[in-house]
C-alpha cells in the first residue's frame, strides 16, 4: 500500500532531518516517510536560533555533547561546502569583564584545551585592536566558530533525503499515533499510515507527541522566550566576531550576546524568559492550552521556585528596554537605546521534569517501536548531523 512505510519520522526541524539523513544511509531503500505539521521545514527551533555553528567551549571534556558538537560542527562545514551553502567562520570572542570572569575565563580555557579547541588569550589592549567596540579585562578567541543559516541546511538535507526515496508530508499535523504488535499507526491531516517503526523528533510538541502515542512521561515542556534585537544596518559593522559573555555558571542560560548573522545583520541578545506560547513569536502572544499544560504540571511550579531571582532579572530585562541595554553595553559601550529598534524572538523547548529539573541532556522515550526524542541539548542544530546518526544506531539497535 502507498501508505506503509519501514520507517516514519515526526518533525521536520534540523533533528528530525538529520536523523532521515542518517537512515538513508544506513538502511539502503528503506520506505520511509518525514512528517511535519507546518507548510514549511524549519519552522519553529530551526528557524528561529542563532545560526551559529558552535565549536563546543563549554562542555565537559569527554562527555557526548563535547563530541556530538565537536563532529557536528565538522559536519555542518562539510555538509554546507559540499551543497554550495554559504557559511563564514567568523570566530567568537567570549568577553571578561570583570575579575570573577576572567577567574571563569581561565577555567573556560582548561576546557577547550581538553576537547582539543584551539583558542587564544587576549588581553584587553589586544582585545580592542580586534574589536574596538568591545571592552573587556581579556578574551578568550575561538577562531573556529561560524555562522550559517540552518534553514538552507534543512531545506538541502530535505532534497537530499527526498533523492533517495524519502517522502516528506508537509501540513501534516499528528492527531493519533497507535502502536501494536506489528508497527504503528499514525493519523494525519493527509489521512492515516503506517509503518513499522517511528521515531518522533517533534521538538516544541514532542511531550504531546510522547501523550498522544500512549507513553508515560515524566516530565513537560517548557518554552522559554529567547528575545533579542536585530541592529539597524548602519550598526552592522559594530563587531567581526560573535561577542559572548563568559557564563555564570549558576545560571541555566549563557546571557545576551551579539551575533553577527549569515545575511550581514548583527543580533543582541537574547535573554530568556518564560513563553506563554509555545509557538507565539510576538512579544504578548497568549495560547491559553500551553498556559494550562504548564501551570497543572507540578515541576512547572519547582522550576520557578528554584529559579525566581535570575528570572525575575530576566522579565525585568524584556520589560525595560534600557536595562537590556544596560546588560550589553557592559561589554559593548557603543551601544545606544535608539540601536535596539527592531525586536524578534525565539523559542526553545526546555524539557522540565516533576522534580522541577531543568533536562540539558539527551532524553530519550521508546517502546518496543517506538523512540521518540523528548529532549535534544543545546546546540543541537550545530550537532544534528552526528545527532540523527546516535538517534539510528538507537533505534537499530
Amino acid at each position: 500500500m502507498d501508505n506503509d512505510y519501514d520507517y516514519c519520522i515526526i518533525g521536520g526541524g534540523i533533528v528530525g532531518l538529520a536523523t532521515a539523513l542518517a537512515l538513508t544511509e544506513r538502511v539502503k531503500g528503506a520506505r520511509l516517510v518525514l512528517l511535519e505539521k507546518e507548510a514549511d521545514l524549519a519552522a519553529h527551533q530551526t528557524g528561529h536560533n542563532s545560526g551559529v555553528i558552535h565549536a563546543g567551549v563549554y562542555y565537559q571534556p569527554g562527555s557526548l555533547k563535547a563530541r556530538l558538537c565537536r563532529e557536528g560542527a565538522q559536519a555542518t562545514k562539510e555538509f554546507c561546502t559540499a551543497k554550495g551553502i554559504a557559511f563564514d567562520v567568523c570566530g567568537k570572542l567570549l568577553v571578561a569583564t570583570n575579575q570573577t570572569e576572567l577567574d571563569r575565563m581561565a577555567g573556560l580555557a582548561e576546557r577547550a584545551a581538553a576537547n582539543e579547541i584551539g583558542f587564544e588569550h587576549l588581553n584587553s589592549d589586544q582585545l580592542r585592536r580586534i574589536e574596538p567596540a568591545v571592552s573587556g579585562l581579556g578574551a578568550l578567541l575561538v577562531p573556529s566558530t561560524g555562522i550559517v543559516d540552518y534553514r538552507q541546511v534543512c531545506n538541502a538535507i530535505a532534497e537530499e533525503i527526498a533523492s533517495r526515496g524519502c517522502v516528506i508530508q508537509r501540513s501534516a499535523a499528528v492527531t493519533t499515533v497507535r502502536e501494536d504488535e506489528t508497527g504503528v499507526s499514525v493519523a494525519t491531516r493527509h489521512g492515516r499510515l503506517r509503518a513499522s517503526k517511528l521515531i518522533a523528533c517533534a521538538g516544541l510538541q514532542s511531550d504531546r507527541i510522547a501523550r498522544a502515542a500512549g507513553l508515560d512521561i515524566k516530565h513537560r515542556i517548557v518554552p522559554f522566550r529567547g528575545e533579542y534585537y536585530v541592529l539597524p544596518p548602519g550598526r552592522s559593522e559594530i563587531v567581526k566576531h560573535l561577542i559572548y559573555p563568559i557564563p555564570d555558571p549558576e545560571l541555566p542560560f549563557l546571557g545576551v550576546h551579539l551575533t553577527r548573522m549569515i545575511d550581514g545583520s548583527i543580533t543582541v541578545g537574547p535573554n530568556a524568559v518564560l513563553g506563554l506560547s509555545r509557538e507565539g513569536y510576538a512579544k504578548g502572544d497568549l495560547n491559553f492550552i500551553d498556559i494550562l499544560d504548564m501551570v497543572l504540571f507540578p515541576g512547572f511550579w519547582r522550576t520557578i521556585a528554584a529559579n525566581l531571582r535570575s528570572g525575575l532579572d530576566e522579565l525585568r530585562g524584556s520589560l525595560n528596554k534600557r536595562h537590556y541595554l544596560d546588560l550589553c553595553r557592559k561589554y559593548c559601550p557603543d551601544l545606544k537605546l535608539e540601536d535596539l529598534k527592531t525586536p524578534a524572538a525565539g523559542i526553545r523547548a526546555q524539557a522540565v521534569l516533576s522534580d522541577g529539573t531543568l533536562v540539558h541532556d539527551f532524553l530519550f522515550v521508546e517502546s518496543e517501536r517506538m523512540l521518540h526524542v523528548c529532549n535534544a541539548p543545546s546546540p543541537a542544530a550545530t550537532s544534528a548531523i552526528p545527532i540523527g546518526k546516535m538517534i539510528v544506531d538507537r533505534m537499530l539497535q
